[in-house]
């Protein structure tokens, strides 16, 4: 496993990092536009993921530091990974549906909606889980947010 002790270092893949947030929309592009942009993304999780176990397994097992990814990965447990691949189908497919919207209705009406309605679902579950908080205010918040996202798709 590598760390990064130098503060420089890590800035700089900081940077890198911010650099490839978009990478999968910019990938898109270059590809064309006779390849469906939520297709795409599905084409490029996989790409991902298929990166990520060969990064895992052969990067993720050299330097000096730590231990690598094969006995990492055998001391989490079986629950806990499979919350982590339930997290990701999960992940995946609410950002292939947003996907999918904003290639039917636009980016203006579909992040809006999508974003709103993860907000309003995140809130409440969270509350359920550890009411913390007023809820008069936090639930009013809630409904501002949901009626405005009524208000966006009732003015299609």
């Amino acid at each position: 496993m590598f760390f990064v002790d130098d503060y420089g270092l890590a800035v700089f893949f900081c940077v890198v990092t911010m650099f490839c947030w978009g990478s999968w929309g910019n990938t898109q592009k270059l590809a064309g536009r006779n390849w469906r942009y939520e297709l795409f993304y599905w084409d490029y999780v996989i790409g991902v993921l298929l990166l990520s176990l060969v990064a895992g397994l052969t990067l993720g097992s050299f330097g000096s530091a730590g231990r690598s990814f094969l006995p990492d990965l055998h001391q989490a447990g079986w629950g806990n990974i499979g919350s982590a691949l339930a997290g990701g189908v999960v992940f995946n497919a609410a950002n292939l549906l947003l996907s999918a919207s904003i290639s039917i209705a636009g980016m203006s009406v579909a992040f809006p909606v999508g974003i709103g309605l993860a907000l309003i679902l995140g809130v409440i579950v969270n509350y359920i889980g550890a009411p913390k908080g007023d809820p008069w205010i936090l639930f009013g918040g809630v409904f501002l947010i949901a009626a405005a996202i009524l208000d966006e798709c009732l003015c299609l």
